[in-house]
């Protein structure tokens, strides 16, 4: 007997691709502009996002029926905001450097959409299980918009993976730099992630007809 259903392996393969958080719903957003310079910190938000939303969301579900619905989305805020401390606080303990450079970004997880929207959307209406691949299918989907962008933003704009050098040495002119290549500064910049995400959504389209909008 397979471990998922047909169904049950929806909730974690639709929103890798045609129903991504990122490019579809157009949720979250303003992280992927602000922490994808560093293919580092893209990495470790997509992480932090995957643990909370998953777990965040078996919370939600255990406690569905007896969250009273007047008070819900100050339960859900709490539940979040708990896990985002944790997140902290292990990030602060063993990636402090990369805790810095994080800095609020990693405090405004509380706020993000996809968390609450998949709080509301889902685990409110169903079991522990389903909920959990839910979270997980979602944040991973997150995660992976975020590790592209992170990856052409680190490498274009400063000729590194993971803080190593790729693409040559851009001082003593080794590697692509040897024949001319300059790294690209404007990579660097907010904006550009708006971008990259731009090419990544007409892409996706271009593949699958079926999503592109009337």
């Amino acid at each position: 007997m397979a471990l998922l259903s047909k169904k049950d392996s929806r909730l974690i393969l639709d929103p890798l691709a045609d129903n991504n958080p990122i490019t579809i719903q157009v949720l979250g957003i303003c992280s992927a502009l602000a922490i994808t310079a560093q293919l580092k910190a893209s990495i470790v938000m997509a992480i932090s996002v995957i643990f909370v939303l998953g777990v965040g969301n078996v919370v939600i579900s255990l406690m569905r029926n007896i969250i009273p619905s007047k008070i819900r989305i100050i339960v859900q805020l709490v539940v979040v905001a708990a896990l985002v401390i944790i997140v902290d606080q292990v990030l602060k303990a063993f990636a402090y450097e990369l805790s810095k450079e994080l800095s609020v970004f990693i405090g405004l997880i509380i706020t993000n959409c996809i968390i609450m929207g998949r709080f509301e959307a889902f685990a409110l209406g169903n079991g522990p299980w389903r909920s959990f691949l839910d979270g997980i299918g979602n944040a991973a989907g997150y995660g992976v918009i975020l590790v592209i962008v992170g990856f052409f933003r680190e490498l274009l704009g400063s000729g590194t993976l993971l803080g190593f050098k790729v693409l040559g040495d851009p001082i003593t002119k080794t590697g692509l730099y040897a024949i001319g290549y300059e790294n690209n500064g404007f990579m660097l910049l907010s904006p550009m992630a708006l971008i990259v995400i731009g090419i990544i959504i007409w892409v996706q389209r271009s593949k699958n007809k079926d999503l592109i909008e009337e």
